[in-house]
């Protein structure tokens, strides 16, 4: 165990540089800092007191030379928390006895670091010590920071009654101390701007001053930064156009998890673990945690995640990172919700189920037209070789006659642009590149009139899609293409409201992405920004071309993919089995080998990672030589639970090498464990390996003699631990080279004829029960509009002029007896609206008159309300949002419905012990005014 000196020596003082700061340096940190107090007072400790002064191990010091923070160090096998009390009253006395100012606490072993602000929040852990900025921002936060329920929020970047909730959801938790925050928000319904109305009230109120807005791809971080420079214009914002080097001097950053991944690895120009105040983790329903975890864990500073994904199907562990109890995360709003609003805030679709017979039936003798099995049968093929399932297609094979009755089914059925010839904006998922290269030579060969402009592919890893005038830009904002051709890369977080038609050309099993991919098409279009191949949009369409709509009905959480234990993970842990193994059978020469192999995997783990950074004092527990000598069962539990997670952090090695390795392993386990079956599987496997390397290849020729030699029967009969060991360091390095000499052959290709099988429309969604209503309407106004045409009453209503009261009761009678449900009471009932006479609704649908019903009255009043009285408390706007409801439901409101359930719900006293008189007056005026 190392002494309290060689801690702070060997460690502390290490950390504390790579923060920037000199220990031997007294004007920026001070050594034994002598604290006067008695020694009564005084937090027990071993150090003794000198004449009534204690002493705390460093003291780091602002510009104005005066106590920043303090930190107390224990023995590196102490625990850290040991020191927790007396760092406390340390900084409680230099506050009382130098500067005025509390200054910030934290307490550590050398190994574990904990930070603790204070009167503001909870100790928590972190990686290593902020810088002198740092500290110095966190003092200018901690006095000049304004209440939150004070200010107001920006209703000209998020100004819909949901968005201010969510808004104030967040601010009120963050007033309670809360430092973990989870929006789940249907996509369309501006969870973007949301967030940037948050910051942009944050930064005022003075409670952040930089912040990290995290994406997992550049289209994401493009559509960000767009975002942020059109609402928060003033703010700077990294990274630039073209700017590639990291800046510290901005306020607002927008990155990929991989760039940032890459910065904090950098020894050399990495931020600080403090250096944002608050990071947004964008599409958090992603297994980000499992892949980019490491991000999250270096900066440990307020989070807010934001997701689409359903409340029922979050991940656990989702839930677990932003400090939530499952299914409840801090502010909701469900598609459902949105397009049920009255207006609605998006757009509700249909969908169409085709199907070709290929797909339901197969492809076999029994399904190919006699046609093509001539043709066949005189190109020389076997047809009884052709048996494919329907759900073998685009994987084991493919069928250009399917693909192409895909695009003729999608071209007739699409919804159209004001022209009615060329489908309005398009999105096709296809399962493969190789698919939409396929689609997108489909559409050039069916319409080459369009010069090979109407469909594009758009993937990820083509630089041509990204940047102004790139094919992303081109699709949201040029006539041309019409239709984006995209694997994966489309299917989450792109912005474009013009779309009217998505097509699934290819199954999906994950319901959260199943439900991202429909939210693609769901936002409404810009009244004030409309497009000429898209000026109106009442629903938009889906073509389900794989019956994933029945998939889940069927099973309605899909089928998640499991989360896939990384290879270094994988390979350490049949290392450990293999130790097991070896002890019970007393193998120690074995044993002993496969020991040095682990400790060598541990030495090389990488040691800039946060992951290894954080795991410090476990490595330390294994770390002497103590610990191997007599390595037990319970030694190796630990090994497996504590140290095999590390290798996750592993990225930089050469993986062909390891698979490799790992089988050679796992091979060697198999046989140790007499497990012959298994042992056999792996060796074919090897063997098949093996023989597919290059022997053209120079450096792999070299080792011709054990490249055949153990792709014998012989050699493996007789194969011992030792040469599984020399296979490994021989053959692994020239795995890399066998991609070289084989490809895989891709699909089955074929070029048969399909037929349509199935063609319907489906039921799935939110709105199937105002069909009828919708009817009605259509039925009404379209008899309306043809009698004005003849009839000289409408025609004088048309023309603006003035009728008699014996005119509109000849008009009321003509209508009831063309069609007897044609009323005032049924207008009323139809269009949601109380107090419109009859002849009011006649002229709106003429349009002459624009009426509101009911709910747009009551929706716009309450908007209005909202937005202003922005600092409304969440309870406050619970309680608005519940009154809302409740004068939509009743249609009206008495004032001692307020102080009765279900109000009572959120206070015992109802509006009383929610609101000030003032603020109850203002309620009621409310009431009155769409109630009355």
């Amino acid at each position: 165990m190392k002494t309290e000196a060689e801690t702070r020596k060997e460690l502390i003082d290490a950390k504390l540089s790579d923060a920037g700061w000199d220990v031997n340096n007294p004007s920026q940190v001070i050594q034994e800092f002598g604290i006067s107090l008695p020694f009564t007072e005084a937090v027990a400790e071993e150090r003794p007191s000198y004449g009534g002064y204690q002493f705390c191990d460093y003291v780091l010091l602002g510009r104005d030379r005066k106590p920043l923070a303090v930190v107390e160090a224990k023995k590196s096998l102490i625990d850290a928390a040991i020191g927790r009390e007396q760092a406390k009253q340390y900084c409680y006395y230099i506050q009382t006895q130098y500067s005025g100012k509390l200054p910030f606490c934290f307490y550590t072993n050398g190994l574990d670091i904990y930070f603790w602000d204070l009167e503001n929040s909870p100790p928590r852990k972190v990686i290593g010590y902020p810088t002198r900025d740092d500290l110095e921002r966190f003092q200018h936060i901690r006095e000049h920071k304004k209440p939150l329920a004070d200010e107001l929020i920006n209703t000209q970047i998020a100004g819909r009654e949901y968005q201010i909730r969510a808004i104030r959801a967040v601010m009120d938790g963050l007033e309670k101390k809360q430092r973990n925050f989870l929006l789940v928000m249907a996509t369309g319904t501006g969870k973007t701007r949301t967030c940037i109305a948050l910051v942009d009230a944050l930064i005022r109120a003075r409670h952040v001053e930089r912040v990290l807005f995290l994406v997992d791809r550049i289209a994401l971080r493009e559509q960000g930064l767009a975002a942020f420079k059109e609402h928060l214009p003033n703010e700077p914002y990294w990274p630039k156009v073209g700017e590639r080097i990291i800046a510290k001097d901005r306020r607002i950053y927008i990155s990929t998890y991989p760039t940032m991944l890459n910065i904090i690895r950098d020894d050399k120009d990495r931020f600080s673990p403090h250096f944002f105040d608050l990071i947004v983790i964008d599409e958090s329903h992603r297994s980000i945690y499992n892949t980019y975890g490491e991000v999250l864990d270096y900066f440990k500073t307020i989070s807010l995640g934001l997701t689409a994904t359903p409340t029922d199907i979050i991940d656990h562990n989702t839930f677990k990172l932003f400090n939530c109890d499952d299914g409840l995360p801090t502010f909701a709003y469900t598609y459902e919700e949105a397009v049920n609003n009255t207006p609605p805030y998006l757009c509700n679709f249909q969908v169409m189920k085709i199907q070709t017979k290929f797909q339901e039936e197969g492809i076999s003798k029994r399904t190919i037209s006699l046609e093509d099995q001539k043709r066949l049968i005189l190109e020389g093929k076997e047809i009884s070789d052709i048996n494919f399932e329907g759900t073998d297609l685009e994987k084991t094979a493919t069928n250009k006659g399917t693909n192409v009755l895909i695009v003729k089914e999608f071209m007739e059925e699409s919804i159209k642009d004001a022209n009615g010839v060329l489908p309005g904006k398009t999105i096709f998922f296809c399962s493969t590149k190789a698919h939409a290269r396929r689609i997108e030579q489909i559409f050039d060969s069916l319409y080459p009139e369009y010069m090979g402009e109407l469909a594009k592919v758009l993937v990820s890893d083509d630089p041509r899609v990204y940047g102004k005038g790139g094919l992303l830009d081109q699709f949201t904002n040029n006539d041309m293409p019409r239709i984006a051709i995209s694997v994966d890369m489309m299917d989450t977080g792109i912005d474009i409201r013009e779309l009217v038609n998505l097509v699934f050309a290819k199954p999906v099993y994950s319901y959260t992405k199943f439900w991202q991919m429909i939210g693609r098409g769901a936002r409404l279009l810009d009244s004030h920004k409309l497009k000429p191949w898209c000026n109106e949009k009442e629903k938009f369409l889906i073509l389900d071309f794989w019956d994933n709509f029945d998939y889940f009905k069927l099973n309605p959480k899909g089928n998640e993919q499991t989360v896939q234990v990384p290879l270094p993970v994988r390979f350490v842990g049949i290392r450990l089995d293999k130790i097991e193994k070896a002890i019970g059978l007393q193998r120690n020469d074995i044993c002993h080998k496969e020991i040095l192999k682990l400790r060598s995997q541990i030495h090389d783990l990488p040691q800039s990672s946060v992951v290894i950074r954080e795991a410090a004092a476990d490595l330390r527990k294994i770390e002497g030589k103590k610990f191997w000598d007599n390595v037990t069962l319970e030694k190796i539990e630990f090994l497996r639970t504590t140290i095999k997670p590390l290798f996750r952090a592993v990225s930089q090695t050469d993986f062909k090498a390891m698979r490799f390795q790992k089988d050679l392993l796992e091979a060697s386990l198999a046989k140790l464990a007499n497990k012959t079956q298994k042992f056999e599987a792996l060796k074919d496997h090897i063997i098949e390996l093996i023989g597919e390397l290059p022997l053209s290849v120079n450096i792999v020729a070299r080792e011709e003699a054990i490249i055949r030699l153990a792709q014998t029967n012989n050699y493996w009969s007789s194969i011992t631990d030792v040469s599984f060991d020399e296979l490994a360091d021989r053959l692994s390095i020239l795995i890399k080279y066998r991609d070289g000499d084989k490809r895989p052959l891709g699909p089955t290709q074929l070029d048969l004829k399909d037929m349509l099988k199935t063609k319907e429309m489906v039921e799935f969604g939110p709105e199937n029960s105002t069909v009828s209503i919708s009817k009605y309407r259509e039925m009404v106004e379209k008899l309306i509009m043809e009698l004005t045409e003849s009839n000289p009453i409408l025609q004088k209503i048309k023309a603006g002029q003035i009728i008699t009261d014996a005119e509109a009761q000849e008009l009321a009678v003509l209508l009831h007896y063309e069609h007897p449900h044609v009323t005032e009471d049924i207008f009323r009932s139809v269009y949601r609206n109380r107090k419109a006479k009859f002849l009011q609704f006649i002229r709106h649908i003429i349009g002459l008159e624009v009426l509101e019903s009911f709910p747009e009255t009551v929706e716009k009043a309450f908007e209005q309300f909202f937005q202003t009285h922005t600092n409304l408390s969440s309870r406050q706007l619970d309680f608005l949002n519940l009154l809302k409801e409740f004068i939509l439901d009743k249609e009206t409101v008495q004032k001692r419905d307020l102080i009765q359930s279900p109000f009572t719900v959120l206070h015992p006293l109802g509006i009383r012990g929610l609101f000030t008189p003032v603020e109850i007056n203002e309620i009621l005026d409310l009431t009155m005014k769409v109630a009355s």
